[in-house]
């Protein structure tokens, strides 16, 4: 999918011309494709076998290699039956953590009530079992930390510091944990506040920013940052499309397209292998997990979004904006353009209620020391999407009057409104997704209060853009 940047004379950077956000060039993703050789040595001193093992294991988590990384401790641990209790607790915490990583992944436990199936007993929750870890840890960091002299006290230092730090992980699981229920229980809501998820998530950053730095570590906190990356940038343009600002809702769009390209790389690079019935073999890139795909989802709705919100400024820049917006899921575009056609609608308009909105300035991009007079009177309303042409200004006054008396029934942001004005033989279908946008459809003949035709399809429409559909999507199964 191309996004265009605009280019208004003085305004727009000169050297910005297009954005791709399908073809954008490939990051590296080495770091997180590291392997036990490329790890540098702690402090310079021989790798000992059990930092081989820790390395091997958090490289397997950084590549979202679950299984692999549980196999290889609990073998580690049942060839070492004789080691001593820390490095036999680690290795336990350790298959349980690899455990938890692959629940967390495939969102499993989502929509789970107290006392449901979970990803490791029938009875306890995903918060008592990352309680349950944190506890096993934290044993560790006791025993590491207690230990004075013994047979391996640098092995007893270097688990009890690492544990200290996975403590802190588990810890951000959790609330991250709790985070995408938070999210998940919004889909049932008439409206998503942007802007609150948006504080949530920054405030659970910043508590855990660098928390879990130790280098065996760092495939892990790779993996995390991408993440958290990930969604921090879609969360921020969720909210910006709201606020009607083309930039900086097109940087993070950017921003998260390319971290999920690098993520995406790492399935790529793993292989595979399927043996056939009748012997041979093949290879194919690993399956990604519920929670990358769900990402990629919530990217492409904002993708479809913003190119419906900002389709005027969009069309500009090409000739060849129907065939693009095509590409989108969903096709605003072209679903409200096969509605007019098929029901002679002489206008769909997507109004922005400027009342409040600092520095608005219209389509487009505008330079940050550019000024504008704010918008007064009918123009307090500018059609945001006009389709199939500008929109029809004899009928604005008509427009902005149904609005205003049927603020309370838009506000619910739930029902259509209907008025037909005698005056002009014309009728008005009324619909508000968001607080500060309503859609409005004309049509030059008189239609039925009670048409279903248009009903379903500004519900379905309105509903489409509340976001609501895709949270839902978070539970895995679900049919969003």
């Amino acid at each position: 999918m191309v996004v265009v940047v605009p280019q208004n004379p003085g305004d727009a950077p000169p050297a910005t011309a297009l954005l791709l956000l399908e073809e954008e060039e490939e990051e590296d993703a080495e770091l997180l494709m590291m392997t036990t050789s490329e790890m540098i040595p702690l402090n310079s001193a021989p790798v000992t076998a059990e930092q081989n093992v820790l390395q091997t294991f958090f490289s397997h988590l950084g590549n979202f290699s679950y299984d692999k990384a549980k196999d290889n401790v609990e073998k580690e641990k049942e060839a070492n039956k004789t080691a001593g209790a820390s490095w036999c607790s680690m290795l336990a915490a350790l298959a349980h953590l690899a455990a938890a990583e692959k629940a967390y992944h495939s969102m499993s436990f989502l929509g789970q009530k107290p006392g449901g199936q979970s990803f490791f007993s029938r009875k306890d929750s995903i918060r008592n079992n990352y309680t349950s870890l944190y506890n096993e840890l934290k044993k560790v960091v006791t025993t590491g930390k207690n230990a004075v002299g013994g047979t391996a006290p640098h092995l007893e230092e270097l688990l009890s510091h690492l544990s200290e730090q996975l403590c802190y992980f588990v810890q951000a699981r959790m609330e991250i944990a709790d985070f995408y229920e938070k999210m998940y229980t919004l889909s049932s809501q008439k409206f998503i506040n942007a802007e609150e998820l948006v504080n949530i998530w920054e405030s659970i950053l910043k508590k855990y920013s660098s928390r879990f730095h130790h280098p065996i570590l760092s495939p892990l906190e790779s993996g995390f940052q991408l993440e958290v990356d990930v969604l921090a940038h879609l969360l921020n343009a969720q909210a910006l499309i709201f606020e009607w600002k083309f930039l900086l809702s097109l940087v993070n769009l950017h921003n998260s397209h390319t971290k999920l390209q690098t993520w995406g790389q790492i399935f790529e690079k793993q292989k595979e292998t399927k043996k056939h019935l009748f012997g041979g073999q093949s290879q194919k890139a690993a399956q990604p997990p519920h929670l990358y795909l769900w990402l990629v989802k919530f990217k492409n709705f904002l993708l479809a979004k913003f190119s419906f919100y900002f389709h005027e400024a969009l069309s500009r820049q090409t000739s060849e904006m129907k065939p693009l917006t095509a590409k989108t899921n969903p096709d605003y575009y072209g679903k409200i353009s096969t509605f007019i056609r098929k029901y002679d609608a002489v206008n769909f308009s997507l109004i922005y209620d400027t009342r409040g909105s600092e520095n608005f300035q219209g389509h487009g991009y505008h330079h940050p020391d550019s000024y504008r007079e704010a918008p007064k009177g009918v123009d307090q309303y500018p059609a945001v999407v006009s389709l199939p042409c500008d929109r029809p200004v004899m009928h604005w006054p008509n427009v902005i009057m149904i609005m205003t008396d049927k603020s309370l029934d838009l506000n619910t942001l739930e029902k259509v409104v209907y008025f037909f004005d005698e005056k002009v033989q014309s009728t008005y279908f009324l619909t508000r997704p968001e607080p500060h946008f309503t859609i409005v459809v004309i049509f030059e003949s008189k239609k039925s209060e009670k048409d279903s035709h248009f009903i379903s399809f500004l519900n379905e429409l309105s509903h489409s853009l509340k976001n609501s559909r895709v949270f839902a999507s978070l539970k895995p199964g679900s049919k969003s």
